[in-house]
């Protein structure tokens, strides 16, 4: 039984990443800071596993710990190898995520997401543990120039948050160029929503929400009085911004899929979009949550927010392709497994 390390996993991708792993076998080592998540999210992920008759609490050991504290990832490392379950790979998913956030505090960015990483890196290669998936983003491709979004579109963030992915990937890219002994998946993925359909675990913004769906479903549940929606005169067939939104259970089963892969082959770098590979405008999101939940959001328009761009999706073939993976739920599975969790934590965890 392999024992894998997953940082940052309480967050949202990470608890949902944490139960698909235990479901398929793995034991985890899991370091959180609890900066921007809570210690319930993966408290409920055992229960949920307990429930379908799997016993994990001896396969999951949770440690309270900032990636910046070079000492304690050093400690985690060590217990594991005395223990004799060494980590055998890194899921990494620590770090702040918020683009507004970036643009006003940009050190803090790269203090916690660039200097946390190199920390991770050191401490791996000192213990000879060299799989990382890497939690990246397609905010690095800033305003794309051609749709879908292929891995070789053109690398230009136009935001701190962005500026710190391109970073860790372009470190990554010189630590396999150093040692080819590394096995590397640089997962980009698009817009992550949805929640477990236990409505048991999902996303809870510990501060306001920056995205658009933890948003829509506060203001479902009456937490907040409108849904802001920025522009309605963009080009495109109603006018406002189209994503690519993607289940977080198949985005967890992306990582796990990405995991295996590196573990069963030789040395690897890869680079992937994990999106659906077909856009969504806000209004067409807005109402297909009214729809499926039966339930009404007011909203309003604003003015464009600043950095948006029009139209975002991704082109998903290659990791269709390397990883036997594909999305399996629909928008509707998106809006229904959003509003179980919401509707079941009306304010969080």
């Amino acid at each position: 039984m392999r024992t894998i390390l997953v940082t940052g996993g309480s967050g949202f991708i990470g608890s949902h990443t944490c139960l698909v792993l235990l479901e398929n076998g793995y034991k985890l080592v899991v370091v959180d800071s609890y900066i921007n998540s809570s210690p319930t999210s993966l408290k409920r992920v055992i229960d949920l596993l307990e429930k379908n008759h799997l016993d994990v609490k001896n396969k999951i050991h949770i440690v309270q710990a900032d990636i910046r504290d070079k000492m304690a990832l050093d400690r985690i490392f060590s217990q594991a190898k005395s223990s004799g379950n060494s980590i055998e790979g890194v899921i990494h998913f620590a770090g702040l995520k918020a683009v507004g956030e970036s643009i006003n505090s940009p050190l803090c960015y790269w203090s916690v997401n660039v200097y946390g990483s190199i920390n991770l890196l050191e401490i791996m290669d000192k213990y000879k543990c060299r799989t990382i998936v890497f939690s990246s983003s397609a905010t690095i491709y800033g305003y794309p120039k051609r749709l879908p979004i292929l891995e070789n579109s053109e690398i230009k963030p136009i935001n701190p948050y962005g500026n710190c992915k391109a970073t860790i990937e372009k470190i990554l890219e010189d630590v396999y160029s150093s040692n080819n002994n590394w096995k590397i998946a640089c997962l980009r993925y698009f817009n992550p929503v949805g929640a477990h359909p236990s409505g048991q675990i999902g996303e809870d913004p510990l501060t306001y929400p920056n995205n658009l769906f933890p948003y829509l479903c506060q203001v479902a549940v009456g937490r907040r009085e409108k849904l802001k929606i920025f522009g309605n005169d963009w080009p495109t067939n109603d006018g406002t911004c189209v994503r690519d939104y993607i289940h977080v259970m198949d985005l967890a089963e992306g990582h796990y899929r990405a995991l295996d892969y590196l573990l069963r082959n030789e040395s690897k770098l890869i680079t992937l979009n994990i999106g659906t590979g077909k856009g969504t405008t806000v209004l067409e999101l807005v109402n297909t949550f009214q729809e499926t939940n039966s339930c009404k959001i007011p909203y309003v328009f604003s003015d464009r927010r600043p950095g948006d761009a029009a139209i975002s999706y991704s082109d998903n073939k290659l990791a269709k392709t390397i990883l036997n993976w594909s999305p399996e739920r629909t928008l509707k599975d998106i809006c229904r497994d959003g509003w179980a969790w919401q509707s079941s934590n009306p304010n969080g965890y």
